[in-house]
């Protein structure tokens, strides 16, 4: 055994061991069931040496207690995430000079406010807007004993990303104290008269784990960093020189920033069409895909990652085979983009030719706008992406279609519709992507169309906004005392925001507080419209002017588990459809409210928010489809409500993929089921055991794990879920490599038929994917 302990400050105490017996008392305080006698002989087979740090003796104490984590002995993770917790207590202790007491980890707020305000690590407002009075009353707030709700992996990714360190790379922010910044920043703009109320609701909701907030206001909400507070954003390219170049730029001022970026390409010429006149000089999609792959690759997210980007094209595109192969690891590199994601947008009519082993029809967008001539009403032509069908099986869309094929003077491509489908799922078996949008079932449902079209989603589809290109108006020299300047005059596009925070559902439900909990997100997704300073402008003129939010959810399995509910089955299947209709109401009657409060989003009037027929549509009001939580007679009241007063916010409802803050919630990640019971997380030198959440003999049996879920389960539950969701959800689907080619397609025909308005990554035991960081709220 050690002889010695070496202090922070230099100091050198006689080893002591009878102080390990207590340092393991502490930790395992309330974990009586796990054994201190075999967690003290990992530790002392760790101090060998004749002098040891105490950093050394915590460091042993977690490697031990994970050494420990199965199966079996699920909460050693937890124990691990005390010893970790007391570290980390130490440190900020010393690097901020106050004295750390085990019943009083955490040091004062308004000293550790000012200091980092002073340092330029938090940003000025938060000394600004609030007196130190209130800061000190909001630190008396702050219950370190949350804390202990942390698993190891949780705690340590809190710790590594989301923690304030100074610049030196010291920690100086504790956990409760990020979510109190984060709570501060956000209500730093609400009346002075009930902003503290609202902070210490905020906070409530955040250190209880009821909810988290998306990475990147996690990370940078107080903190004077490039960064910014939205998750993601989607752009539209014209189908212009200038126009294609403004949006790389874009996309690369947004990457720095730290977002994800979706790209619609379906507007621009494809190749071989003509420029000017020209005949066959166009070089299509794939170049300027490779320049956003590019862009990706080096203009990466605060200097941590690179850049992620998702491209999306129509089905009817003429390049459409050639975008299919994007990210193959064969044929012609210069066709290739293996840096960014693609998703391909799927109408009814496609679809509808796959079943039937139908041939399908490609186009020039640009082809099409200059021979069929049709306009809108302020004259500006269209293409067939400029239309959808109003209901299944007719509208707009197949009716252009076939009007552009009877054209004998519009070129065209022409395939077997399976042929396309084959290329899709082979692509996603290799590589996970392209993801699929049915572009129809997303614009019927929008409750925003009167304003426009969605042709495309996301990096993670779930967003589903309306979009439109930006376009340069013109250019000119102009002279003003004596300086000559170039001006460039846009004309705005919808260049569409993410806005993001999730309920746990694990937590919230059980505890019953989603009454109280869905009204505080949502004033705190509001709040980040207002206060976040986007550098490209139509984004944030499109996010003043929809203020759309993505309320979404995680620990979807973990919450069946808790309950008793198979995932394959038909009450998990009627569990979601009331859980999400209960969950949707609230967030409805908490914008309504917020709309009375602070006024309604600007392009409201006309929207299916005023006229009532969102509320038709899903058949809320009719009584039909009553639900357990809702009914029918309370519809029809906040109906009449929102009619009357508005909502806040244009979108409200989006389920996104919650990697990251799942991981610190403990908890599964958003609808998807459990990976594995025992996953590892692969560190440099060793491997961290990861226990599925709440994992007990009770709980094991309905943890059945995603590979052996019959995906027709998953999809049916999705489809419960997808009438309640104004937007989309990131929904996986999970498959063997050995899938038979039949059972594929009819898991993506099922989908489509069930509804789902999106599918995101097709995962499959061979496949590693990197999903977007910024996303994963």
């Amino acid at each position: 055994m050690p002889q010695l302990v070496v202090k922070p400050d230099n100091r050198q105490l006689a080893f002591d061991e009878m102080r390990l017996s207590v340092y393991a008392d502490r930790i395992l305080n309330g974990l009586e069931q796990l054994s201190k006698e075999t967690l003290l002989r990992g530790v002392q087979s760790k101090l060998r040496r004749e002098e040891v740090s105490g950093e050394e003796i915590s460091n042993a104490f977690t490697m031990s207690a994970l050494e420990l984590v199965t199966k079996e002995e699920p909460d050693w993770k937890f124990a691990a995430a005390r010893s970790l917790l007391t570290s980390l207590y130490k440190k900020a202790a010393v690097n901020r000079r106050y004295k750390a007491y085990p019943e009083e980890p955490y040091g004062e707020l308004y000293p550790l406010i000012t200091d980092l305000v002073k340092k330029g690590i938090y940003r000025e407002e938060l000394l600004t807007h609030y007196t130190k009075a209130q800061i000190a009353e909001l630190g008396e707030c702050i219950d370190y004993t949350r804390d202990l709700l942390f698993d190891y992996i949780g705690l340590l990714t809190l710790s590594d990303r989301y923690l304030a360190h100074d610049f030196d790379g010291r920690v100086m922010e504790l956990p409760q104290e990020r979510y109190m910044i984060i709570a501060m920043f956000l209500m730093h703009r609400e009346p002075e008269e009930k902003r503290l109320e609202l902070v210490k609701e905020a906070y409530w909701a955040m250190s209880n784990i009821y909810m988290t907030a998306a990475t990147p206001t996690m990370s940078n909400a107080g903190k004077k960093v490039a960064g910014q507070l939205s998750s993601c954003f989607i752009d539209t390219v014209d189908d212009s020189l200038e126009g294609i170049f403004d949006s790389n730029t874009d996309v690369a001022r947004l990457s720095k920033m730290g977002g994800g970026i979706g790209v619609y390409l379906g507007k621009v010429r494809a190749r071989g069409s003509d420029i000017r006149g020209h005949k066959n000089t166009s070089s299509g999609v794939i170049p300027w895909i490779r320049q956003l792959n590019n862009t990706a690759v080096s203009v990466d997210q605060l200097g941590t990652r690179k850049g992620a980007v998702a491209v999306y094209l129509d089905v009817f595109h003429k390049d459409i085979l050639a975008f299919l192969d994007l990210k193959l690891n064969n044929g012609d590199e210069r066709m290739r983009a293996h840096d960014v994601f693609h998703g391909v947008c799927l109408p009814d009519l496609f679809m509808e030719a796959v079943e039937a082993r139908g041939h399908w029809n490609l186009f020039c967008p640009h082809e099409v706008k200059k021979v069929m001539g049709w306009k809108d009403a302020n004259g500006r032509a269209l293409g067939l992406e400029d239309f959808y069908d109003e209901e299944l099986g007719q509208g707009a869309f197949r009716e252009k279609y076939a009007e552009a094929t009877a054209n004998l003077e519009l070129s065209r491509i022409t395939v077997p519709a399976i042929d396309i489908m084959k290329r899709i799922m082979k692509s996603q078996l290799e590589t996970g992507t392209p993801y699929m949008f049915y572009r129809d079932t997303v614009n019927r449902t929008n409750p925003n169309r009167n304003q426009g079209m969605v042709f495309s989603s996301n990096l993670c589809t779930e967003i589903m906004q309306n979009q439109s290109a930006t376009v340069i108006e013109q250019e000119e020299l102009v002279t003003k005392d004596g300086q000559t300047r170039i001006v460039i005059s846009k004309i705005p596009g919808d260049f569409v925001v993410c806005n993001l925070n999730s309920i746990h559902l694990a937590r919230a439900v059980p505890a019953g507080v989603l009454e109280r909990l869905v009204p505080i997100q949502v004033r705190m997704l509001d709040n980040v419209i207002d206060i976040n300073n986007i550098e490209v402008l139509q984004a944030q003129y499109t996010n003043s002017q929809y203020r759309a939010v993505g309320l979404g959810t995680f620990g979807l399995h973990h919450l069946l588990a808790l309950e008793g509910i198979r995932w394959e089955s038909e009450e998990a299947i009627e569990y979601n459809d009331h859980l999400y209709e209960h969950i949707n109401y609230l967030l409805v009657r908490s914008s309504m409210e917020l709309a009375r409060e602070k006024g309604r989003y600007p392009k409201f009037a006309g929207s299916d928010w005023e006229t009532g027929e969102y509320f038709t549509k899903r058949g809320y009001t009719s009584g039909e489809q009553e639900g357990k939580y809702v009914t029918a007679e309370q519809w029809r009241q906040l109906q009449q409500e929102v009619a009357a007063d508005g909502v806040r916010n244009a979108w409200l409802f989006a389920i996104a993929p919650n990697g990251s803050t799942s991981i610190i919630a403990g908890s599964t990640a958003s609808i998807d089921p459990l990976y594995e019971l025992l996953s590892y997380e692969e560190k440099t030198t060793y491997k961290i055991a990861n226990p599925a959440p709440d994992l007990s003999e009770k709980t094991i049996w309905y943890y059945k794990t995603a590979f052996l879920i019959d995906q027709n389960w998953s999809i049916r539950m999705a489809s419960a879920r997808q009438r309640h969701v104004d937007q989309g959800q990131s929904f996986n689907l999970y498959v063997t490599p050995d899938i038979k080619a039949t059972d594929f397609l009819q898991l993506h025909l099922n989908a489509w038929k069930g509804g789902l308005k999106s599918t995101y990554y097709v995962r499959s035991r061979a496949l590693t994917i990197e999903e977007c960081e910024s996303c994963a709220s």
